[in-house]
């Protein structure tokens, strides 16, 4: 009995000590993202081999953005060392000095498109903003067309976030792409927004352009790629929609282990395996050119980063809309009360 007692006691012992040094092993991760199915297409595709293969726990907390990686990196506390967000979020906090430079070098990412390695964000998705209308309406070759409510009457889904509609609406004036691509004419799209705001819904939330299309409470809409691609009854076109990235933005002042540990991280979802995952969670593509050839071809077609859909599009200029930001959010808030 003693000697069954003496075996269990050291089967405990050993058991214990595998624990503890199991454990001591385990690092954490702290990051920020903005939850629902993208954080679980991370917790799935990522943060789970990231775990399995090199012991780095990944701690989430949701939701991130600008103003909590920011309230960090002014404090010199660093909770969470990362957070995912817009091109405009990226700029802003760039140019007050809040986020670490990203050393790509030391990343050494798999093969990514080169405008989705910033020197201050990883591009971890695209999407793009784009025009949708009913299958029984007429269809708009460009936003001439859209804007035009004599020669496609009915009523339009706009989204109510200026730096998502203004370009849109300048070119409705006959503003082209390359020429939104390097700044909006103000004057001109607020010009447009004035002409249709009585036939205008304004929407805030990604959903809402679709079901107000398949509802028929509108017949032409301004919406995200993925809320609209495949929506029974609604047809829609990458032409001259405006391309778009969410970044990974890194705060300023992590210590040498957390960003190791990031870096690992954020290389993973550099992998184009790893992209086709998260795929299965969210339409919305990650940055390898390797992607497009391990989707079938009509995936391949929704892709905003795909050669046919890239090449219709332009890419926002992150710099203009931080630069002017001002000056858009006076005129914005003008004419919406005046609405």
């Amino acid at each position: 009995m003693k000697k069954l007692l003496g075996n269990i006691s050291l089967v405990c012992a050993i058991a214990l000590i595998t624990s503890t040094q199991s454990m001591a092993q385990t690092r954490e991760l702290h990051i920020m993202n903005s939850g629902g199915e993208y954080g679980d297409a991370l917790d799935k595709c990522v943060n789970g081999p990231l775990l399995k293969d090199a012991n780095i726990k990944v701690i989430t907390e949701t939701p991130g953005g600008y103003a909590k990686i920011a309230a960090q990196a002014k404090s010199g506390v660093i909770t969470n060392t990362v957070t995912d967000g817009s091109t405009g979020d990226m700029y802003r906090l760039a140019a007050e000095g809040l986020l670490e430079p990203i050393d790509w070098a030391k990343l050494n990412p798999e093969p990514m498109f080169d405008e989705a390695k910033n020197a201050n964000g990883f591009g971890a998705s695209y999407y793009s903003t784009i025009m949708a209308w009913r299958k029984d309406t007429k269809a708009p070759q460009n936003f001439v067309d859209f804007f035009d409510t004599e020669k496609f009457p009915g009523k339009r889904a706009l989204p109510d976030y200026p730096e998502f509609v203004l370009a849109f609406a300048a070119m409705g004036d006959g503003m082209t792409p390359e020429d939104v691509k390097k700044g909006v004419d103000l004057d001109r799209a607020f010009k447009t927004l004035e002409r249709i705001k009585t036939d205008t819904i304004w929407w805030q939330s990604g959903a809402q352009p679709a079901q107000l299309l398949k509802d028929n409470e509108v017949q032409y809409a301004i919406a995200w790629s993925g809320r609209v691609l495949g929506q029974e009854g609604v047809d829609s076109t990458y032409n001259q929609g405006m391309l778009d990235i969410s970044w990974w933005m890194v705060a300023k002042g992590i210590s040498d282990e957390q960003r190791d540990m990031l870096y690992a991280w954020m290389k993973l979802q550099s992998n184009a395996e790893v992209q086709k995952c998260i795929l299965g969670f969210l339409p919305y593509p990650g940055a390898s050119p390797e992607l497009e050839k391990i989707v079938t071809p009509e995936v391949l077609k929704t892709f905003p980063t795909s050669a046919d859909n890239k090449k219709v599009q332009w890419l926002i200029n992150g710099q203009w809309w931080y630069d002017h930001a001002a000056e858009v959010e006076k005129r914005w808030n003008e004419f919406k009360l005046a609405q």
